[in-house]
């Protein structure tokens, strides 16, 4: 009977940790997305990200099944989703192309990040209604991501564009239906 509970106990834990433990897996990933940036591997930067969206696609899924939704598992994925979707995707594009803009390409990469900082952070104080206020940082960070296989194609500037187009679209305030 002891070891039965004590089995029970750790059933319950380890299901309680699961989704976050996704989520710190998809921060990972993204914080390794930004290192092969940092380290002119950008392929392996791309791969990171795409692995990171993924994780992010099931860190919810898992948290609904065995109903462990929680504040802290909400602001987590948010923090994560800064990183692997806000932060690592401008870097990479910004190194791979928008550097040769300058003070210009700066700044347009620092509003890209700073516009889903604030995506999340409405996110965060909102009530769940079944919808999405503005373009999810996840989608925009994958799109910028997805750009990578255009770099040679598409001139420079309009990664200028691609930037502000995304970063109005995670603020703004149009909805989306949750899937």
């Amino acid at each position: 009977m002891y070891l039965q509970s004590i089995m029970s106990n750790t059933r319950k834990k380890l299901r309680s940790h699961a989704a976050n433990m996704i989520t710190i897996a998809n921060l990972a990933f993204g914080g390794a997305a930004i290192m092969a940036t940092m380290n002119e591997t950008p392929a392996y930067s791309v791969l990171f990200i795409f692995i990171a969206g993924l994780l992010d696609r099931f860190d919810g899924m898992v948290a609904r099944k065995f109903q462990v939704e929680s504040a802290l598992g909400k602001q987590l994925d948010s923090m994560s989703d800064i990183i692997s979707f806000g932060v690592a995707p401008a870097l990479l594009l910004y190194s791979l192309v928008l550097q040769e803009f300058s003070t210009a390409g700066m700044a347009i990469t620092i509003i890209y990040i700073a516009c889903g900082a604030f995506r999340l952070a409405r996110f965060n104080i909102s009530e769940s209604n079944g919808f999405f206020t503005g373009l999810p940082i996840t989608v925009a960070g994958v799109i910028l991501t997805l750009s990578y296989f255009a770099i040679d194609i598409i001139p420079s500037v309009s990664y200028m564009f691609l930037f502000i187009i995304l970063a109005f679209l995670m603020i703004s305030t149009f909805t989306l239906k949750k899937v």
